[in-house]
Order: structure tokens, then C-alpha cells, then sequence
């Protein structure tokens, strides 16, 4: 009976409880249709060397979620690195500094230099929990220089995947829709190519990152069959990262944008247009 009771705690002890997710919603395993418990989410995302989360940037729910992904897979593997969308190259030395710090600094926003345009209150618990652990915390973005660069030229980008035609056509569609139609056609090509560049820096950054790597990006940029997945591929990733969107209950999400996808409650529609139109003067 002492055995039994023995070997019964070393079986608890090797399964380290996971505290519930801050939101409830649908988990789906979008390549066979299961539908997932957290649990069973976090024991496929600890297999794959490179994950993307795609969120939403504005729904805290998202972010909520992030922390708590960054804070229960550590018991599935160790984690290697986490990139962001919202950090700049420039901005590296600076979150590099803060991490050799014996203490984080009173203002860790203003000495991070983060960006206005994205929300620390939603970006600040993550921001905050990374910089106290033991793997790096990296830019994947392009400075505001090299993106400036990017509209006034366009170089080519290597690669069959990321230059098909339905892929830039998509991508054109979305920037239309998220300028609410009133952007001028003649600056649709620069604003694709300034897309595409992010999402092949992005690529780049998180095959050069330690493993296991995660990133998280804007949904556009982190769907398989549009984004970073792609590009990854066309620099010559054996397979291409693994993929969890965070989406609003009622969007579509299917197989060719993701490998997971978790529901979030579905919040009132804002209208951003209307803003958007009053900056544009219409």
C-alpha cells in the first residue's frame, strides 16, 4: 500500500497543475476538427519548435490569453525566446539593458521607448513577465526607417509562396479594408510591400531565434496561408511554424489560415471608420 501511495505522488509530481485560462471559448484543433481542452492546447504547442499567436491588437482578452500561454508552457518545455511584433530593432539594446538590470526601472514603458500606437495596459503584463525570465525577449519588426525605405522602394522578395498571386491579393483586400476603402489605389503597392517585408522579418527573425521560439503578431501577419508561415518557408524553413489565432466567436477561421484556433467572447462592433474618415476629411 506505501508503494502504491508513493508511486501515486510521483505521478502527481510530475504533472504540474495549470492554473485556468483568464477567458472561456471554443479551442479547435482546425486539421482534425477536435475540439481541445487548454490542457490538451498546451500539450500540442510544447511539441513544435516555432509557434505564432496571431491576435487581435485592441481585444485584452487576446493578451490575457498570451500571458497565460507564456506562463503554462514553460511546465510543458523550456522556452527558447519570445519575439514580438511591437519591438523595432532600435529598441533591442534598450529591452537588452533592462533584463541585465538588478531591478526593472520605475517606468519600464519610457525605458523601453515603446511605441504609443501600442497599448502598454494590454501589452504591459506580457512585456513585463518576459523581461523576468531566463530566455530573451526580441524585436521582430522593422525600424520606422526601413519601413519609410520599404514604401519609397520596393525591393523584390524571393520566393514562390509569399509572391503567388492570391496572396498579394488577399493582402491588398485587407489593407483596403483596414483604411476603410480611403486609401488612395495609387498607394496600395507600397502599402503591400511594406506588409510583406514585416512578415518576411518576422520569418527571418523567428528562424534565427533560440528554440522553442514564439511569436506574437497581428492575425494578418501570423495566418498560414497569407503571412509569416509563408515566408518561412520561402527562406527554407523545413515546415512551417505552428500556428494558434486568437479570434472573436462568429469569425471564420479555417484549416488553410491556422492549425489552432481559441474563440474569445465576441465583443460590440466599433466603428473605426468613422474616426478614420475624419483624419481623411471625409
Amino acid at each position: 500500500m506505501r508503494a502504491i501511495l508513493l508511486l501515486a505522488i510521483l505521478m502527481l509530481g510530475g504533472c504540474q497543475a495549470v492554473a485556468p485560462p483568464p477567458v472561456t471559448g471554443d479551442i479547435r484543433d482546425l486539421r482534425s476538427g477536435e475540439t481541445l481542452t487548454p490542457r490538451q492546447l498546451l500539450a500540442r504547442l510544447g511539441e513544435p519548435q516555432r509557434v505564432i499567436v496571431g491576435e487581435q491588437h485592441d481585444n485584452a482578452d487576446h493578451h490575457g490569453l498570451q500571458l497565460w500561454l507564456l506562463q503554462n508552457l514553460e511546465k510543458e518545455r523550456p522556452q527558447g525566446s519570445l519575439l514580438l511584433e511591437m519591438l523595432v530593432p532600435e529598441q533591442q539594446a534598450r529591452v537588452d539593458d533592462v533584463r541585465r538590470s538588478a531591478a526593472p526601472p520605475a517606468d519600464l514603458a519610457q525605458a523601453l521607448a515603446w511605441q504609443e500606437g501600442w497599448d502598454w495596459s494590454l501589452y504591459g503584463p506580457i512585456v513585463r513577465f518576459a523581461l523576468a525570465q531566463p530566455y530573451p525577449l526580441l524585436a521582430a519588426n522593422l525600424d520606422a526607417v526601413e519601413v519609410r525605405a520599404f514604401y519609397r522602394e520596393s525591393p523584390a522578395l524571393s520566393g514562390a509562396r509569399s509572391n503567388a498571386a492570391p496572396v498579394s491579393k488577399q493582402l491588398l483586400e485587407q489593407i483596403a479594408d483596414s483604411h476603410c476603402g480611403l486609401l488612395p489605389t495609387s498607394q496600395m503597392p507600397a502599402m503591400l510591400a511594406v506588409q510583406q517585408q514585416r512578415d518576411r522579418r518576422m520569418a527571418s527573425r523567428l528562424l534565427a531565434a533560440p528554440a522553442p521560439a514564439m511569436l506574437f503578431a497581428g492575425a494578418f501577419h501570423a495566418r498560414k496561408d497569407v503571412g509569416v508561415p509563408l515566408h518561412a518557408l520561402d527562406l527554407g524553413a523545413d515546415q512551417a511554424p505552428t500556428v494558434l489565432l486568437l479570434a472573436e466567436q462568429g469569425s471564420e477561421v479555417t484549416a488553410s489560415m491556422a492549425d489552432y484556433v481559441w474563440f474569445t467572447p465576441g465583443r460590440p462592433p466599433q466603428d473605426y471608420c468613422a474616426e478614420m474618415r475624419k483624419q481623411f476629411g471625409k
